[in-house]
């Protein structure tokens, strides 16, 4: 081969599958009896839509009766508030009428015994009367304090009425567990549930894909991280439409490597306008451009007589070169290097000739076919219809 100038590109193949940004599935907090699925797969629904519905009879019922009971709290408390606190005030009032009457009998029955009048057996009775209505007149009082805003009889009703409102709460939103409805705008991928079945909580009955940018998630080997960089460019077929290429961009590398399969997730995004052939999972061929350079002294990777590490360093390789018509043992500093050729930084110059493949040994004398190298470092058009299937054979390609 005879060295030339030369355009070299390294990529990078491997296999992804689309994916949504958020991707969920729907399931009852209740066991139910499903009464009819409002949706089918493939359908776009907007946030609040209702998707499923569970029966509802035992819950209305439970509803109807929680509501009753608060409308009898209320009407107990209305009642405290308003003739219930009315008759308790009459009561002491009553009962201060009644005790007047009782101190002046006590004050008379006292004047006329000392007058000799009555008898002092008729002082004891004034006495027992005067604390009777005390003692009504104090239970009156507590009556109606029992029924004042701060009372105790009003502060149980209110705590009652409370109870009953909280049990019409729960009702509700239990009868609101049997609707599902899409938690935003979103497409739904899979319908699990049919009109008659049984459901229990915990149970996928639905899932949706929340509305967002579609990305294209693969698992590469760990070993290529150092080539992958975001913003790289990279070209994409699906294996369901060869011949339908589309351009992404690398958008992001998970800052963890997967321990047991040895490999890094990334995420593609493809460029606008997005193909609508696209569905959720589909299985694409991805090849990113990991690295290129315009013009470069270039050589096949089967003129390296020793091995040169993958990547963009400073690696040194030997090869042989024929020297006035013998071979030559030449060392070199290699750069850039793709699966099939390396880019020459330093040992070797323009029109130099390398011998590849079976040769003789260094110090032998030959006569070579020379060819140049520019035709098998030309890179091809990535993402060719006929690199779909070698993009999945090969889990990690050029």
């Amino acid at each position: 081969m005879q060295v030339a100038p030369a355009p070299l590109l390294r990529s990078l193949q491997f296999s992804a599958r689309v994916a949504t940004a958020a991707r969920v599935e729907l399931g009852s907090t209740l066991t139910g009896r499903v009464v009819e699925v409002q949706v089918q797969e493939g359908q776009a629904v907007r946030r609040g839509e209702l998707l499923l519905s569970l029966e509802t009879d035992e819950l209305q019922a439970t509803l109807a009766q929680a509501q009753a009971a608060e409308r009898q709290a209320q009407a107990r408390l209305a009642g405290l508030r308003g003739s219930g606190r009315s008759a308790a005030q009459a009561s002491v009032a009553q009962a201060e009428s009644v005790l007047l009457a009782a101190q002046a009998e006590l004050q008379r029955s006292r004047e006329l015994i000392a007058q000799g009048f009555l008898s002092p057996s008729r002082l004891d009775e004034a006495r027992r009367a005067e604390a009777v209505a005390r003692a009504q007149l104090d239970a009156a009082r507590a009556q109606a304090g029992a029924l004042a805003d701060e009372g105790s009889d009003v502060a149980q009703a209110q705590a009652a009425q409370v109870q009953a409102r909280a049990a019409v709460l729960t009702a509700q939103a239990r009868l609101a567990q049997t609707q599902l409805r899409a938690p935003a705008d979103a497409r739904v991928l899979d319908r699990l549930a049919e009109p008659g079945q049984i459901v229990q909580p915990g149970k996928a009955l639905l899932a949706l894909a929340l509305q967002g940018p579609l990305e294209l998630v693969a698992q590469v080997d760990e070993r290529y991280l150092e080539q992958l960089a975001p913003g790289q460019p990279a070209a994409v077929l699906a294996d369901a439409y060869p011949d339908r290429r589309f351009a992404a961009r690398l958008q992001r590398i998970a800052p963890l490597v997967d321990a047991q399969r040895g490999a890094v997730e990334v995420r593609l995004r493809p460029e606008l306008p997005l193909p609508d052939f696209l569905r959720e999972d589909m299985t694409l061929s991805v090849e990113v451009e990991t690295a290129r350079r315009e013009r470069v002294l270039a050589l096949p990777a089967e003129a390296l007589r020793s091995a040169a590490g993958a990547g963009a360093g400073t690696e040194r390789a030997t090869v042989w070169r024929l020297t006035e018509g013998r071979v030559e043992a030449r060392e070199i500093r290699v750069g850039l290097r793709t699966l099939a050729a390396v880019e020459v930084t330093e040992g070797l110059a323009t029109g130099d000739v390398v011998l590849v493949g079976a040769s003789p040994p260094p110090g032998s004398r030959v006569r070579a076919v020379i060819r140049t190298v520019e035709a098998l470092s030309q890179p091809r058009k990535p993402g060719s219809a006929g690199d779909a299937g070698s993009a999945l054979t090969n889990a990690m390609g050029r």
